[in-house]
């Protein structure tokens, strides 16, 4: 029986180079294998790995079905030399499984954005500040998840705010608000080559006031995609099943003089009217946007179609106010939102009509609501 060639055929080569993007295949390296990373001369760098391996005694060998199909598209992997190298003296680590499910991963993604068309492209915006003692972190990975079929147009820009010391106090708001406004200019600013963004896609945590600031700042001749980070999954991706969240608006008290409003938002949890007296009087109007027949509750919005939601009944909301109290220039509003939803409090109301949104923020040791921040007209 003749010997197998160990020479890999032309057209295999040419299908593991297309379908992995000419990339390196290891799980997270992704390293661009047509050119030198130094010089950035064009030349083939890429390595052919095999999964099992050509020989019953090389890394991964085995006796039956070595050699057998060894050159087949399904067993070879597109590496750098430093991850072949890596795989091939750590066998018992780097299985056959780990290292199908690192090529099935790869190449799909290569597909996928492959599969996308120019006018799905996105900047990606990140907003991180310190939650607690720790900030939340996405990973690229996440994004693509959360945005497909949309693409990034290039790195995230990111908005960082974790080395604001988190005080509490008006200098912690006033510097985050700066940071953001600096940011924002610089992301609508035009480029050197003439262009600015065309979509945003917008992952946000921090501070609920903070978030309706950014929700301020951001274009509304630029659409936006807002995304949540759901708990249970731990994942940025809007789910596509589940009964639709319905949300209410009523007024819950009439105020004595019509220019001075408060809007109370019971979604990821319930604002007590009691809560309000501190900050506003018996002379104060004041309305609450809530679930309709649901508890306030942490665990949505589940479905883009639930954002959707909000934004329509806010926007009656703000009709309502507009034509019942005129032109009013603060509205006072106490919110127990997830975020996505403090953002499209701030990016909904439109400038020079709407009220400037004077933010309150609850704080347990605080003994409640206290006032941060003003955003808008």
């Amino acid at each position: 029986m003749p010997t197998q060639s160990r020479s890999i055929p032309i057209m295999t080569r040419l299908q593991l180079l297309v379908r992995s993007g000419g990339r390196c295949e290891f799980d997270g390296h992704n390293k661009f294998l047509l050119r030198h990373s130094l010089t950035r001369m064009d030349g083939n760098f890429a390595q052919i790995a095999h999964i099992v391996a050509f020989r019953p005694a090389g890394p991964r060998g085995r006796k039956i079905r070595s050699s057998r199909s060894a050159h087949a598209h399904e067993n070879l992997m597109l590496l750098c030399h430093e991850c072949h190298k890596l795989i091939d003296s750590q066998p018992d680590r780097y299985t056959t499984r780990t290292l199908r499910l690192f090529k099935r991963q790869h190449e799909q993604r290569i597909h996928q954005l492959t599969g996308t068309t120019p006018d799905r492209q996105t900047t990606v915006v990140v907003l991180k500040a310190m939650i607690g003692t720790h900030a939340v972190e996405i990973s690229p990975s996440e994004i693509q998840d959360a945005i497909a079929p949309r693409y990034p147009d290039a790195d995230p820009f990111i908005i960082d705010l974790t080395e604001i010391p988190d005080t509490g106090d008006e200098v912690f708001w006033k510097s985050a608000m700066q940071a953001i406004d600096v940011k924002c200019d610089r992301l609508y600013a035009t480029q050197f080559d003439g262009s600015t963004p065309r979509h945003l896609s917008v992952f946000a945590l921090a501070p609920i006031p903070l978030l309706v600031h950014l929700g301020s700042r951001l274009s509304s001749k630029i659409p936006v995609d807002l995304y949540q980070r759901h708990r249970g999954s731990e994942d940025w991706k809007w789910k596509t099943t589940g009964d639709a969240v319905r949300y209410i608006f009523k007024k819950i008290r009439d105020g004595s003089d019509k220019l001075k409003v408060a809007l109370a938002v019971s979604l990821s949890g319930t604002v007590p009217v009691e809560s309000l007296a501190p900050h506003v009087g018996s002379d104060c109007t004041v309305y609450t946007i809530t679930l309709d027949g649901g508890i306030p509750n942490p665990s949505f919005p589940r479905q883009r179609t639930d954002l959707t939601g909000f934004e329509q009944v806010y926007r009656k909301l703000l009709a309502v106010i507009l034509r019942d109290h005129g032109v009013v220039d603060e509205l006072h509003v106490f919110p127990a939102v997830p975020a996505p939803i403090a953002v499209v409090l701030g990016r909904e109301p439109l400038p020079k009509v709407h009220p400037a949104l004077i933010i309150y923020d609850y704080n347990k040791s605080k003994g409640g609501f206290t006032q941060t921040t003003r955003s808008g007209s």
